[in-house]
């Protein structure tokens, strides 16, 4: 006992160390995934991660927005050193307003789906000059003119606030020779991979070995949700495994959500379930009686009823010994004065109805003397009957003549139904009955409500468990 304590220690906190790094692992998938949409996030709030991950997504700056803002870089150092109304600055706004030009009529946000970011610039760029056409607005902006009017500084810090930050977000991102994409993520998962595809086999083996039954694919599919932590595609499916390790190692609690997702299986798949049992048990009967199953076996001598008995017992014949002979003995005798008092009362209707008894009843005593009359008439009826039906059972000769009369019975009533052609009416009104039975009850069990049921279903399963531990605890 001491030594299990110590391993089961041991698997649970290795249990914990897998759950965390499967965790870990999902995290990155989860950064992963959502990297390219969100990082203009990235971009702004957190620089460094965008220069560390954006090789690994195969994405660099766009050569055209990269080119359109080191030339405005350019024109700032120019303008610092030569002023705004140098000929040197005159070329350098002539050609950035050549490149703006340029970028709005080849978009080079499209390669990287924003093409929305180069609308929001032109909608910026219109507002704050006031013009409707894009090109117009940033031929007035990088104007000297212009520039000299409204104030240098003024008009390159609006640029460096509102237009810069949405040319340089911009991106390029390499195709491979396959035609997708580059994606080096997996030379992250890879380690990860490795981890959880030894640690599966290892899991295999020990399975394979505790069930020696199992096949090796049967081993490998008994921790089935494993296999998504090692698959190169369909990563965000690790999120099953992962909850499935936390909770088998006890950092976080399923039950709540186990015991909706059981209920809500349950109720969805319950109602046609019942339907179809329901229906192919009485489909089946159906068949039966259609072939003359039932009637053969019942018309048929036992000993040639191709039928598998298992303790060389009639059940039949027992079960309605077992139930005539607790009616005789158990209850007849305690239902003895409600009979009798049925026989007095119909032997007094039997006499009233006789012409000749109806006078007598005018002279005095005979009404007296008729009540006395009926009532031992009543009591010796029912007691000789319990008598009859007592000796019955104990004299075996009243049993072997009871017995050739239930099997003279059986004979004559299947010769007769044979002899007067109702098999084939039988056997309708039969299978109609069970048509009306799946027409009628069936719809209505699909019909209950079968989140009730299992509700009750748990309730009665927990109430069932209460005494156990009670008792347990008393032994304790």
């Amino acid at each position: 006992m001491n030594k299990l304590k110590p391993r089961k220690q041991a698997n649970l906190w290795l249990e914990k160390l897998m759950a965390i790094a499967a965790s870990l692992n999902l995290g990155l998938v989860v950064f992963d995934l959502s990297y390219v949409p969100w990082r203009d996030f990235y971009f702004r709030q957190l620089p460094q991660i965008t220069q560390i991950y954006d090789p690994i997504k195969g994405i660099e700056p766009h050569r055209d927005t990269k080119n359109y803002l080191e030339t405005v870089a350019a024109l700032e150092a120019q303008v610092s050193q030569t002023g705004l109304n140098s000929p040197q600055v005159k070329i350098k706004l002539a050609e950035i307003s050549r490149l703006s030009n340029e970028m709005i009529d080849s978009n080079p946000f499209a390669g990287a789906g924003k093409s929305g970011t180069l609308e929001k610039i032109k909608n910026r760029m219109r507002e704050h000059i006031g013009q409707e056409s894009a090109k117009r607005a940033f031929a007035t902006f990088w104007s000297v003119e212009y520039l000299s009017k409204r104030g240098w500084i003024q008009e390159i810090n609006f640029f460096n606030q509102q237009i810069r930050p949405g040319i340089a977000s911009n991106y390029y991102r390499k195709i491979g020779e396959n035609g997708e994409f580059i994606d080096d993520f997996w030379l992250i998962d890879l380690p990860f991979v490795v981890i959880f595809g030894l640690e599966l086999l290892l899991r295999t083996f020990y399975i394979k070995r505790q069930n020696r039954h199992l096949s090796w694919l049967e081993a490998i599919l008994w921790r089935w949700y494993d296999l998504f932590l090692v698959i190169p595609f369909w990563r965000w499916l690790r999120v099953l495994p992962v909850l499935v390790r936390l909770d088998q190692a006890g950092l976080i609690d399923l039950h709540l959500v186990r015991r909706q997702i059981h209920q809500g299986i349950v109720a969805n798949f319950a109602e046609e379930i019942t339907e179809i049992v329901v229906v192919r048990v009485i489909n089946q009967m159906q068949v039966s009686i259609q072939r003359g199953d039932i009637t053969r076996w019942l018309l048929q001598p036992e000993k040639e009823r191709a039928y598998i008995d298992i303790n060389n017992i009639n059940e039949v014949e027992a079960l309605s010994g077992l139930l005539i002979q607790t009616i005789v003995t158990q209850v007849l005798p305690k239902i003895q004065p409600e009979m009798n008092a049925i026989l007095r009362h119909n032997i007094e209707l039997a006499f009233r109805q006789v012409p000749v008894y109806r006078n007598l009843l005018m002279l005095p005593g005979v009404g007296q003397a008729q009540n006395q009359l009926s009532e031992q008439l009543a009591n010796q009826i029912t007691t000789n009957l319990y008598l009859a039906l007592v000796s019955a059972f104990k004299d075996p000769v009243a049993a072997q003549l009871s017995s050739q009369l239930v099997e003279k019975f059986n004979t004559v009533l299947g010769a007769e139904i044979q002899e007067k052609h109702v098999i084939s009416e039988i056997q309708s009104l039969l299978n109609d009955f069970l048509e009306e039975v799946k027409i009628n009850y069936v719809q209505r069990l699909s019909q209950e409500d079968i989140e009730q049921i299992i509700e009750q279903t748990r309730r009665m399963r927990s109430q069932a468990t209460v005494p156990t531990v009670i008792d347990k605890s008393f032994r304790a």
